[in-house]
């Protein structure tokens, strides 16, 4: 019988993710890691949500968690709620009071910007729910966080969001009107639309376990 081969890109991603699995444990964060991102969906549905009470649900706008396929599980369980904060057929002004509903929801979903190999999660946001809701309000906060968002330090991480996820948010809403937007390169702007209002850094998790985190051994989001 041959030997089973491995991708030796996946074998080193799958031991830097799980180092940084460790240094996120330390933190307080309740982590898994997962092989892609139908594992990650797996992962949720099997080992997280059975163990969790969940009456009503909501999300921050995330690539990754949208790929995952889980909130549209949510929203086919009868026993809950979702708040969905981001039906483009009502106004903006019920938008944002849905966002505010979310905060008191009982399992949050999103992603992250970055996440550091020390194990601090960093994200900016332009609206505030998302970062928001990762700190305060909802009683459980699940992140699904693919590969691509893993770096060395906290400076690397703000470089990362500011150089790339920032202008890269910005393009694909088409409707916003700021100068990333032309040249990809942010300008710190000024302008009406700008996305990169509020950082938020989470060196740990309080209460321990509040935040579970899902690791995708797979490039995903932005």
């Amino acid at each position: 019988m041959k030997p089973i081969m491995t991708d030796p890109v996946d074998t080193y991603w799958q031991l830097r993710l799980e180092q940084c699995k460790k240094a996120l444990e330390k933190n307080r964060f309740e982590v898994f890691v997962a092989a892609d991102i139908q594992s990650a969906g797996a992962v949720f549905l099997n080992r997280i949500l059975p163990s969790l009470k969940v009456n009503v649900a909501s999300w921050g706008d995330s690539m990754t968690m949208l790929a995952t396929g889980v909130l549209d599980t949510i929203r086919a369980d009868p026993g809950i709620r979702v708040v969905e904060a981001f039906d483009p057929q009502i106004s903006q002004q019920e938008r944002l009071e849905r966002r505010r509903q979310a905060l008191l929801a009982d399992l949050f979903f999103s992603g992250s910007n970055a996440v550091t190999e020390t194990g601090v999660l960093v994200n900016l946001d332009m609206v505030g729910n998302r970062v928001a809701g990762i700190t305060f309000g909802p009683r459980h906060v699940v992140l699904f966080i693919g590969r691509n968002k893993m770096v060395p330090t906290l400076d690397d991480a703000m470089q990362r969001v500011r150089r790339y996820a920032a202008p890269a948010n910005a393009i694909r809403h088409p409707g916003l009107k700021t100068p990333c937007m032309k040249t990809a390169v942010c300008a710190d702007c000024s302008s009406p639309d700008r996305i990169c209002n509020t950082w938020c850094i989470t060196e740990k998790s309080f209460p321990k376990g509040r935040i579970k985190i899902i690791l995708i051994n797979q490039d995903l989001g932005l």
